[in-house]
This record gives structure tokens, C-alpha cells and sequence, in this order.
């Protein structure tokens, strides 16, 4: 436990961006999980007009530091490539 009260502070802190982080990182988790599942059940425009939305949650989560960015580079190429060999 922390003892000095910048420490405390600090805590409080972390334990909000906890839960903005977890948030973030499921709700990019969920969309990306629909968008893989519709590729593969062959539901290919269902799963185009997901793209851009999986795209964005993968970059809030890249831009607040959650994932790092060349991480959500390769899920985002990956989405896009498993798209486009579903055909």
C-alpha cells in the first residue's frame, strides 16, 4: 500500500486507467472476434462494413498506449488480408 500521498494519488490514478485500458482493449477484442467469425462463415459484406469500426477501436487502443502501434498495424493488415481472401 502506498504511504505518502503523492503515492496515493498515483494509485487512484492508475486504478481509473485501468479500467478505461480494460474497456478499450475489449471492445477492440469483441469487434475484431465478430469481424473473424463472419469471415468465416463467408459473410463478406457484413464483415467489410465491420472493418472500419475494428479498425478504429484498434487505433484508440494503439493511440492511448493500450497495444503499441506496430502491434495494431499487423492486426489491422491482418483483418483487412483475411477480408480479402475470403472471396
Amino acid at each position: 500500500m502506498p504511504i505518502t500521498k503523492s503515492a496515493k494519488k498515483a494509485l487512484r490514478g492508475s486504478k481509473t486507467k485501468r479500467v478505461f485500458n480494460i474497456r478499450r482493449k475489449t471492445v477492440m477484442k469483441d469487434v475484431v472476434k465478430d469481424m473473424e467469425k463472419l469471415v468465416k462463415e463467408g459473410k463478406k459484406d457484413e464483415a467489410a462494413k465491420l472493418l472500419p469500426k475494428a479498425q478504429q477501436a484498434i487505433d484508440k487502443a494503439a493511440k492511448r498506449g493500450v497495444i503499441k502501434k506496430n502491434t495494431a498495424t499487423r492486426k489491422k493488415s491482418r483483418l483487412a488480408r483475411s477480408l480479402a481472401k475470403a472471396n
